[in-house]
């Protein structure tokens, strides 16, 4: 037992100002506003057990914002204690197995961010934030392209592999790729960061700003941590990506004040109307971009109807009436595909298999933008 207090009292008189919201509840009977009072009042003992349970029965239900979970429900049948330790537990349930491949990629993002902030810890990695290169205006850079040429600001990936596709790129050179795109009018550059699904590496993002290429560009990681984000930037990017379907609006705000912090722009990615609706919601949104992924990160399945679906629910709408800068990503592979998200409303593109995996991604660009 604990000591009721006058600061208990008063919590629980925030958290439940009346007896009768208890009323309908399962276990809503175990202990009555009203006496709850008079013990505090009378400076009488009550079961800690009590305040919790009364605590999380006032609580406002929580509505789920997100489709990805962030981590078996049921936790893991071993702990990384060592190689000798070898101890599983198993018996696990079966729903404790990802349910597609993007819930597989940011249950391993758990793994592979601790693992990163071993090799480097945070005091290391803000101290490189403060030595990275300028950060570029990626925005601006869209707005320039789409004033020059009449089309969306197209965003060039930099991509060797992909879950559904295997290797997209056999010779690939992140270096090479990157400068052909910017030689063939690309307006910024989004490169894959992801190891193990992508084949792609922080390096590359690097070495690409090493370089000299001048397109500003976006860290395509699956963000889960402020980690990443300070990651992001010590290597030289410009943007960061953050996904709907992976982040709750309480994360998408605190990975925004992050990037804001260190000068970064935002792409959120979402796929439904649902997420589209939260999304705006975000405070300074118009500051970043949004993007209609396409292609269904849980089945891969790609529909470019969707962009313009999304685009005409009262969600898209909105996007067009408070000016935010649409992004198309997936499934773009033609001038016509170009001309159908841009009617339907985009201002930039995101493309990566159908130009990296050309011999000529400067040429590439040129035909697919009706640049020739």
């Amino acid at each position: 037992p604990i000591q009721a207090t006058a600061v208990l009292c008063l919590t629980i008189h925030m958290i439940a100002p009346s007896a009768q919201t208890f009323a309908g509840r399962p276990g809503g009977q175990m202990l009555q506003l009203p006496r709850l009072q008079q013990r505090c009042a009378s400076g009488g003992r009550i079961q800690r057990s009590s305040v919790i349970r009364m605590t999380a029965l006032e609580s406002p239900q929580v509505v789920e914002e997100v489709s990805i979970r962030r981590r078996p429900p049921a936790g893991t049948d071993t702990q990384p204690c060592g190689p000798s330790a070898g101890f599983r537990v198993g018996g696990l349930p079966e729903d404790n197995q990802p349910r597609n491949i993007l819930e597989e990629i940011v249950w391993w993002k758990a793994k592979e961010v601790e693992n990163m902030r071993n090799r480097t810890p945070l005091v290391s990695l803000l101290g490189a934030t403060r030595i990275a290169p300028p950060v570029r205006d990626f925005k601006a850079a869209i707005a320039a392209k789409t004033a020059l040429t009449g089309k969306p600001g197209l965003i060039a990936e930099v991509k060797k592999a992909s879950p559904s596709k295997g290797i997209i790129q056999p010779d690939f050179d992140a270096v090479r790729i990157a400068q052909a795109y910017e030689a063939g009018g690309a307006a910024c550059l989004s490169v894959l960061t992801d190891e193990k699904f992508f084949m792609g590496s922080f390096q590359n993002l690097q070495l690409i700003r090493q370089a000299g290429v001048t397109c500003p560009l976006l860290c395509k990681e699956f963000i889960v941590e402020a980690y990443q984000v300070y990651k992001a930037r010590a290597c030289g990017a410009d943007a960061i990506l953050l996904i709907a379907s992976v982040l709750p609006n309480q994360d998408l705000t605190y990975f925004i004040k992050v990037a804001v912090g260190l000068g970064m722009q935002c792409l959120i990615e979402v796929h439904t109307e649902a997420e589209l609706t939260r999304v705006l919601q975000l405070p300074g949104i118009e500051n970043h971009l949004l993007g209609v992924n396409n292609r269904d990160l849980g089945t891969f399945k790609v529909d470019l109807n969707l962009t313009r679906n999304l685009m005409e629910t009262p969600a898209g709408k909105e996007v067009t009436a408070r000016g935010i800068l649409m992004t198309g990503e997936s499934g773009i592979f033609t001038p016509d595909d170009v001309a159908f998200v841009q009617a339907a409303g985009v201002g930039a593109i995101l493309v990566g298999e159908s130009l990296v995996k050309q011999g000529d991604p400067a040429a590439g660009i040129r035909k697919l933008l009706s640049l020739e």
